[in-house]
């Protein structure tokens, strides 16, 4: 069965699987730690090998258990934040400004994780130009919300570079929600790479690409779970499954903590010397 999967450490897992947990991959090194109480596994594709073996783009691969924070344990939402803010801080380098697109249906749940990550984002590219001394030592962040070419009849691609165009940042970062293989990843996981992000992958309903060749820029997608094939939960291929989507029964208010958490822990990257208290205080 074809276990369709944005998440590169699944797609891995999926590979050793069928392969043998002693087969080595070829083009592919992935390891584990534990940091401040979240699980990351790195998944790095050296080359065609890797790409062609796990379906996946050349390039690094961060993923991050959010377990504590879906189970609201105490002071998990500032550990998930922080973890989420190293590892963005590790890929993007103190740009002085970004742009920041939130890709998918900000009116159906499992597909707003982008739109609603926005909201949980430092902007400042307005208050730096009106007041530059008070927020110099700030980022430069913008952010658009493209839609789906369904309501605006437009590739979101298509509207992302022309912002990126105009506003002519050092990078872009992406967010968009994703597809998982296995049912405890929605809305515990969330995904960092340099690779680039090609919406409704995981789904084969493929999308133009955001990356690096197609914007002109760095782009860092950041991405989490919200759904999955109900065939993948079943395990096997069954005809009255097919197309059918799975999510969480609370997923509204599970996208929405992610997002959050995701968006406090960028925001933290790109504007250091900030703390979640900080933000909050900005976003209230």
């Amino acid at each position: 069965m074809d276990y369709r999967t944005d998440l590169a450490m699944e797609a891995y897992t999926l590979w050793k699987k069928d392969a043998g947990e002693t087969t080595k991959l070829p083009g592919v090194i992935a390891r584990e730690e534990d940091a401040g109480g979240v699980h990351i596994t790195r998944v790095e594709i050296l080359d065609d090998r890797g790409a062609r073996a796990l379906g996946k783009p050349v390039g690094r691969y961060v993923t991050l258990e959010l377990t504590a924070l879906s189970r609201h344990e105490a002071g998990s939402f500032e550990a998930a934040a922080e973890a989420i803010s190293r590892e963005a801080a590790a890929f993007l380098h103190s740009p002085e400004s970004v742009l920041c697109a939130g890709l998918g249906n900000d009116a159906l749940s499992p597909d707003a994780f982008g739109p609603w990550t926005l909201g949980n984002l430092l902007v400042t590219r307005h208050l730096k130009a009106h007041m530059p001394e008070a927020f110099s030592g700030f980022c430069s962040v913008s952010c658009v919300k493209p839609g789906v070419l369904g309501t605006s009849g437009m590739e979101a691609l298509e509207l992302v570079r022309a912002a990126a165009d105009f506003i002519k940042p050092e990078a872009v970062i992406v967010f968009d929600a994703l597809a998982a293989a296995e049912p405890e990843r929605l809305c515990t996981t969330v995904q960092l790479t340099d690779a680039g992000l090609a919406p409704g992958s995981g789904l084969g309903n493929h999308r133009a690409a955001f990356c690096e060749e197609s914007l002109g820029r760095p782009v860092l997608a950041v991405g989490a779970p919200t759904l999955m094939r109900a065939e993948c939960l079943a395990g096997r291929e069954l005809p009255g499954l097919s197309g059918l989507i799975v999510t969480p029964r609370d997923i509204d208010l599970r996208v929405r903590e992610i997002a959050r958490a995701v968006g406090y822990g960028v925001s933290l990257a790109l504007h250091p010397g900030l703390t979640v208290r900080d933000l909050a205080g900005f976003l209230a």
